[in-house]
């Protein structure tokens, strides 16, 4: 199985209706935050998964942990605190894009420590880190110790995914990420996420930098323009994007990412040793293979990742 990290919050998405009040504002609320879509959409995919995170006792929280049985998710490894839930409020742009306001300080997300890191057995294959939960106290120390603990030991894949709005404090996010970086094998990032981290630096440049420490491979997304990926041993190259009716890209991301884990999962790679012994034929086809079920997430409506029959389809 795999352990996902981070945070598990509700996007509240604003919904037009020209019928209603000016004075009314109509929200579609829907589960979700980076890491918990993450484990859902590696459930979707076949794998197995769980996911490591701070959990409110309030209705919320317990909707939370509903909708991650509902999809097979693990839940033994939630923490409940007596702190609200996390809550997002998403606009979306003209070409589809989200834009976040979080209202998080002193959510249950944020409050899991050092002593509640768990203790893993060999049915957990790997971890995977991401989003502002590396960033906000007192969860961003506690998943930086859990991640130097186990580096080496399981497959670590790691994805910044910048919020700006939790943290704003970009040389922060710089720290942590620079920090991060070390103990990750694959890392996913975005066009965006490099722009905000590092502007005016070329994307090669700081990613050939993160490839210096035990990563091995690096896989740049980029929206309508596809996604390149940085390997070690084999170089560089990219793959276009695949043609959709673009709804939105919420999840788009993540659903990238657990299509990399899915895939190495498959092909009984998942392993620090698999990823370093992967040929670029391989690489190839795990860049494909994520490509095509990030745009199955953008022909639909919200983060709803998709199920392993529709990338069959």
């Amino acid at each position: 199985m795999y352990l996902v990290c981070g945070e598990a919050l509700f996007d509240f998405f604003s919904q037009e209706d020209a019928s209603a009040p000016a004075s009314h504002v109509n929200f579609k609320a829907i589960a979700g935050g980076s890491p918990f879509n993450v484990a859902v959409g590696l459930r979707r995919l076949g794998i197995e998964a769980g996911l490591f995170a701070g959990l409110s006792s309030d209705y919320l929280g317990q909707r939370l942990r509903q909708v991650l049985k509902d999809e097979g998710v693990r839940d033994d490894y939630l923490v409940e605190f007596a702190a609200p839930t996390t809550l997002a409020m998403v606009a979306l742009g003209a070409n589809g894009s989200p834009k976040y306001s979080f209202r998080g300080a002193g959510c249950a997300d944020r409050q899991l420590q050092i002593e509640h890191l768990p203790v893993l057995d060999g049915r957990v294959r790997g971890l995977h880190f991401g989003s502002f939960s590396l960033v906000v106290q007192p969860v961003a120390d506690s998943l930086l110790a859990l991640i130097r603990r186990e580096s080496g030991k399981r497959l670590i894949s790691l994805d910044p995914n910048v919020r700006l709005n939790p943290e704003p404090n970009i040389e922060l996010w710089r720290q942590r990420v620079a920090e991060l970086v070390r103990y990750a094998d694959l890392i996913k990032v975005s066009d965006e996420d490099l722009h905000l981290l590092y502007p005016g630096q070329a994307p090669e440049s700081v990613l050939q930098g993160w490839l210096q420490h035990r990563c091995q491979l690096i896989f740049l997304t980029r929206g309508g323009d596809g996604a390149s990926v940085f390997s070690r041993q084999h170089g560089t190259w990219s793959a276009p994007a695949v043609k959709v009716v673009m709804a939105d890209t919420v999840g788009a991301g993540d659903t990238f990412q657990a299509a990399l884990i899915a895939w190495l999962t498959e092909q009984q790679l998942d392993s620090v040793e698999g990823v370093q012994g992967l040929g670029r034929e391989q690489i190839d086809g795990m860049l494909k293979f994520a490509i095509r079920a990030a745009a199955l997430t953008c022909g639909k409506t919200g983060p709803d990742l998709p199920y392993r029959h529709q990338l069959n389809e």
